[in-house]
C-alpha cells in the first residue's frame, strides 16, 4: 500500500490479536544525524514517503557503521559479498527473514522497508538486511499506597498501573527492557532473558543467584500475558534496506507478590532500571509509547490523551 504523509494506518492480521489497528508515524527513522555518527539523511518529504510515489531524483545517502561491517556474529555481510545469498522473505537457516508484516519487496537484490523511504540505504546499525527482530517484554504491576490498596488517578478515578523501565546508555531515553532475538531462539526465551539482563542485570549475578532469578522469572513468565503489537517498528536506526520489528508482550503481576521479590537492577545496555507510572506524559524511545498505551487500555487502567492527536510518536 502507498503510505501516505509520515503517518500510515493498516490493519493486518498478526495486529489484530486485541482488535487495534496499528498506527505509526514514520517519523523517528527519518530524523539525523543518524544515531551514534555525524551523518545526515536525505530530506523525504511527508509526501514521497510512500514507495509508490514517484520520485526519479531520490538519492539517499549510504551508511553502514563500522561495527557492522567489522563482520560480528549478529549481522550479515555485504550484499554483494562473494558465498552471501540471503533468503529474503523466509526462514534462512536460524535467521528469520521473513516480516511480521507480511511479505516485503526486494529491488535489485536488497529488500525495501515496508514503511517507505528514510533517506538512508545500506544498514546503519542494524546487523540483518531486511527485518531485525526484537522482542519487548512490558512487565506491569498496578501502583499501591503505603497500606497495598491500589492508587487511583486524581482525573480520571482509574487505577495507575507501573511498568518496568530501563534508561538506555546508548541515547539517554526510557525504554522498555528488551532486546534483539538471537537465531533459533523463541521469542518466549528472548523476552525473559532480555528482562534478566536488561532490569535484573542477571549477567553479573553468581551462579546462586542466577538460579533464584531464574525461578521467579519462571513464574513471572509463565503466568497469563497478552500480545501487545507485533510487527514494524519507528526506530531512529532504520534504514531503506533494515528495520526493526518486535513483539510487545504484556506480563502482569496483578497482586504485586512476584515483582516484590525481584530486585531491580541496570545491567548489559540499561543504566538505570525502576517502576514507572504510565500515563500520556511518558516520552520513550522508539515506539514504546504507543505499546504502553494499549497496555493501559487493554488493563482499564489510567491514560488519558488528547483526542485530537492523531499519530503517537
Amino acid at each position: 500500500s502507498n503510505l501516505s504523509a509520515s503517518c500510515w494506518s493498516r490493519l493486518h492480521p498478526v495486529n489484530m490479536l486485541n482488535s487495534y489497528s496499528m498506527k505509526f508515524c514514520h517519523s523517528k527513522a527519518l530524523t539525523s544525524p543518524y544515531p551514534g555518527s555525524h551523518i545526515e539523511r536525505s530530506h523525504v518529504p511527508e509526501d514521497k514517503v510512500g514507495w509508490l510515489t514517484e520520485w526519479k531524483d531520490y538519492n539517499p545517502v549510504e551508511y553502514t557503521a563500522k561495527s557492522v561491517l567489522a563482520g560480528p556474529s549478529w549481522a550479515d555481510p555485504q550484499i554483494n559479498d562473494e558465498g552471501f545469498s540471503p533468503k529474503f522473505n523466509e526462514r534462512d537457516g536460524e535467521v528469520e527473514r521473513k516480516s511480521l508484516n507480511g511479505l516485503y519487496v526486494v529491488k535489485n537484490g536488497r529488500p525495501r522497508n515496508p514503511a517507505g523511504r528514510t533517506g538512508l540505504t545500506g544498514r546503519g546499525l542494524l546487523g540483518r538486511w531486511g527485518p531485525n527482530h526484537a522482542a519487548d517484554p512490558v512487565v506491569t504491576r498496578w501502583k499501591r499506597d503505603g497500606s497495598g490498596n491500589k492508587v487511583a488517578h486524581p482525573v480520571t478515578g482509574k487505577n495507575i498501573l507501573q511498568f518496568v523501565a530501563i534508561k538506555r546508555r546508548d541515547c539517554g531515553e526510557w525504554a522498555i527492557p528488551g532486546g534483539m532475538v538471537d537465531p533459533g531462539e523463541k521469542i518466549t526465551a528472548t523476552l525473559k532473558r532480555e528482562f534478566g539482563e536488561e532490569a535484573l542485570n542477571s549477567l553479573q549475578k553468581s551462579p546462586e543467584e542466577k538460579a533464584k532469578l531464574e525461578k521467579q522469572l519462571h513464574k513471572l513468565f509463565s503466568q497469563e500475558h497478552f500480545v501487545v503489537y507485533r510487527g514494524y517498528v519507528d526506530d531512529p536506526r532504520n534504514t531503506d534496506n533494515a528495520w526493526m520489528e518486535t513483539e510487545a508482550v504484556n506480563y502482569h503481576d496483578e497482586t504485586g507478590e512476584t515483582m516484590d521479590n525481584l530486585p531491580l537492577e541496570a545491567g548489559d545496555d540499561a543504566g538505570v532500571a525502576k517502576w514507572v507510572d504510565i500515563s500520556e506524559k511518558l516520552e520513550l524511545y522508539a515506539s514504546h509509547s504507543y505499546f504502553i498505551k494499549l497496555v493501559a487500555e487493554k488493563r482499564g487502567a489510567h491514560w488519558s490523551e488528547d483526542p485530537g492527536s492523531e499519530c503517537h510518536e
